[in-house]
């Protein structure tokens, strides 16, 4: 008897045993959470894409979005720890880690980007009745936040026509959505807008007068950024997240997945009607001026951002550094396959 109860206890173990390493794998299966902090639009298709098939929870995470009304409250939630990756301008991370922002939060040299995503679509759309740069003059302009952001793209376009500081009047209005409500309502002149509410603008009567790429070259827009010590201490989320984001954009790319990512697109912004959406992914998917491939960083574009901020930041400052404000060892241990 005593014999047979050991054998039995031994049994049980190994049973147990058994199931416990089952259980293991499981829990170790579970996606890590990861929240992202995004402008509303269509340049977040690349996140939609990769929540609806999959990707990020294939490489391991499982992404919450947030939406920001501008970038005043995104980089202060950034620095308070409030959200883990923000996808933005890169013009904002420059701007805070100089301590040029517009939030009194000080210098932020935590904030570094490590991973490209576009130019940010930017194009200059007016009111009905403005039909050159050169009507602007004696007119109200909207921004996000006078010292970053898109603002400083602005502000070159209209100076390479003619018109310089105290031509125009400048208000701070917030993010794209707000800037296009308010346009609509003809409560200023004019503002930059990335697609898709150029689109919406130009069906509505508004006047497209550029396009920022054509008028100041190359340029680094939207970027995943963070902070440098979460990235340390989260490295394998950041290389999941990079793995996940360049696989949706190559799918995007593929056009035998245009009417599948049609769909996906009007899904996350249902008020998009179907032609927007398709007339969206012409845009947003152009052969040169589209999404990025490959997540990559624009060094030539990055280069623009910071001639802009060292003409019109606020101290002034000589920027010429782009490693200052990117690592690329991230985006190298996700692509190289790298941990």
């Amino acid at each position: 008897m005593k014999f047979q109860r050991r054998d039995v206890l031994r049994n049980a173990t190994l049973v147990v045993s058994g199931l416990l390493g089952l259980i293991r794998p499981a829990l170790a299966q579970t996606p890590s959470e990861v929240t992202v902090n995004v402008f509303p639009g269509g340049f977040n298709w690349g996140i939609y894409v990769a929540q609806e098939r999959g990707l990020f929870e294939k490489n391991g995470i499982r992404v919450t979005v947030q939406a920001t009304p501008s970038s005043v409250a995104q980089m202060t939630g950034l620095s308070e720890g409030k959200f883990d990756i923000a996808m933005t301008a890169v013009d904002n991370i420059v701007a805070y880690v100089e301590g040029q922002g517009e939030a009194p939060i000080g210098p932020q040299p935590e904030f570094f980007a490590f991973m490209g995503s576009d130019t940010g679509f930017l194009s200059l759309v007016t009111a009905p009745g403005v039909k050159t740069i050169a009507d602007l003059k004696g007119r109200t302009l909207s921004v996000d936040a006078l010292t970053t952001g898109y603002a400083f793209v602005l502000f070159d376009i209209l100076r390479r026509n003619g018109l310089n500081d105290g031509d125009y009047t400048v208000a701070k209005v917030g993010g794209m959505v707000q800037r296009w409500n308010a346009l609509h309502e003809h409560k200023q002149d004019g503002t930059m807008l990335s697609t898709p509410y150029n689109i919406i603008a130009k069906a509505d009567g508004f006047t497209q007068l550029a396009t920022a790429t054509k008028v100041i070259g190359p340029y680094q827009g939207n970027v995943a950024a963070a902070r440098r010590s979460w990235a340390a201490a989260n490295k394998d989320k950041v290389i999941a997240y990079i793995r996940a984001y360049v696989e949706a954009i190559e799918w995007l790319y593929d056009r035998v997945n245009r009417d599948e990512a049609v769909r996906i697109l009007r899904k996350n912004v249902p008020q998009m009607s179907q032609d927007l959406a398709e007339r969206s992914y012409d845009e947003l998917l152009d052969p040169y001026d589209g999404f990025f491939h490959q997540g990559r960083i624009d060094m030539a574009g990055l280069k623009t951002v910071l001639e802009l901020r060292s003409r019109y930041g606020k101290p002034t400052k000589s920027l010429d550094d782009p490693m200052k404000y990117y690592d690329p060892s991230y985006h190298a241990a996700a692509l190289g396959g790298q941990k």
